[in-house]
C-alpha cells in the first residue's frame, strides 16, 4: 500500500512499479492507495485477518506506524519501502532508498522480530516524544508547512526554540524516581528520529527495552549553545543529555503534555505510561 500524500503522477508509478515489481518475482498482490489518515491502519488489518503473507507499506513514518499497529502481535510480517520525510525505522534497519530495491527485499528478505514502544495506549516502532520534539513535529506535520526533509526539520528547529517553554516533569521507572526541567524526552526503540538526526545511539530494536532520552533545560544559554548538536545527531555528546535502558516508565506533569509516535503528534494528559513489548512485530528486510 502507498500513502497517498504527493503528485496523482508520482503515485500512479508507485501503483505501477508494485505491480511489475511483484509480478516479476510470481507474487499475487493487491495493491491499495491510502485516502486519509487511519486508512493505512485499516488496510493492513483487513490484509492481516484476511490471510495475506506479507503487507508492504510504501510511504513514510506515519503509514509505517500505522501498518505496523496493525500487524503487532501477529504472525504477518512487515514490509518498508521508505518514502516519507525522515524514514527513521528504515534507516535503522538498513532498508534501500531506491523502491524497486527495498520491495524486492521485502519479498524475499526473512522475517526477523523487533521490539514496539507502548505510550498512552498508542504503538510506536521507532520514537516517540515527549516536549520539544512533539511540539515541532506538530508544527513538521500542519498542512501549511512547505518544508520537508532535515532542512524543513532544521528551519522548524530554529525558529521554535526560543519562544519555546519547557516544561518540567517527574518521571518515574521501576528502580528510580526524578524530577527535570526538560527540552523533551524520547523514548527510542530505533537510534534516530529522522535524517540521520541521532537521538538515542545507544539504542537497539531488539534488544527488549526502550532508551529513556532525556534533553535537559538546565540554563536557555546551555539549550541554546546545544541546539546544533539536535541537527546534526550529536545532541548525545552535550551535558543535558543522558540516558538510561527501560522496560517501564511513567511520565507526569502539571500541565497536559504533547507527544507524538513516530512523528505523529498527539495531546496527551497529564500522565502518560509507555512500556516495551518485546519482539512484538515481524519485519522482512
Amino acid at each position: 500500500m502507498s500513502g497517498a500524500r504527493g503528485r496523482a503522477s508520482v503515485v500512479g508509478d508507485r501503483v505501477e512499479l508494485a505491480r511489475r515489481v511483484t509480478t516479476g518475482l510470481g507474487e499475487t498482490a493487491d495493491v491499495f492507495v491510502t485516502e486519509q489518515a487511519g486508512h493505512a491502519r485499516d488496510l493492513a488489518r483487513t490484509a492481516r485477518e484476511g490471510g495475506a503473507r506479507l503487507v508492504v507499506a510504501w510511504g513514510g513514518d506515519g503509514t509505517v506506524n500505522e501498518v505496523a499497529s496493525a500487524l503487532a502481535f501477529g504472525d504477518v510480517p512487515l514490509g518498508i519501502v521508505p518514502a516519507g520525510s525522515g524514514n527513521g525505522l528504515a534507516r535503522e534497519l538498513g532498508i534501500s532508498p531506491h523502491p524497486e530495491t527495498a520491495l524486492t527485499a521485502a519479498l524475499r528478505g526473512a522475517p526477523r522480530a523487533i521490539d514496539a514502544g507502548e505510550i498512552a495506549g498508542r504503538l510506536f516502532v521507532n520514537i516517540a516524544g515527549i516536549g520539544f520534539d512533539a511540539h515541532v513535529a506538530a508544527r513538521f506535520n500542519a498542512p501549511e508547512n512547505r518544508r520537508r526533509g532535515l532542512a524543513g526539520y532544521a528551519v522548524l528547529t530554529a525558529r521554535s526554540i526560543a519562544g519555546y517553554a519547557c516544561g518540567r516533569y517527574e518521571i518515574v521507572t521501576p528502580d528510580a524516581r526524578m524530577t527535570v526541567r526538560a527540552l523533551l524526552i524520547a523514548l527510542a526503540n530505533g537510534t534516530e528520529f529522522g535524517n540521520r538526526v541521532r537521538i538515542a545511539p545507544g539504542a537497539r530494536v531488539d534488544d527488549g527495552a526502550l532508551d529513556l532520552v532525556i534533553v535537559e533545560e538546565r540554563s536557555r544559554l546551555a539549550t541554546m549553545s546545544s541546539l546544533w548538536r539536535l541537527i546534526d545527531g550529536s545532541v548525545h555528546r552535550a551535558p543535558i543529555w543522558s540516558s538510561r535502558s527501560v522496560r517501564q516508565v511513567t511520565i507526569q506533569s502539571d500541565a497536559p503534555m504533547m507527544f507524538h509516535v513516530d512523528g505523529e503528534p498527539l495531546q496527551g494528559g497529564t500522565r502518560l505510561e509507555a512500556r516495551v513489548h518485546p519482539g512484538a512485530l515481524r519485519v522482512c528486510v
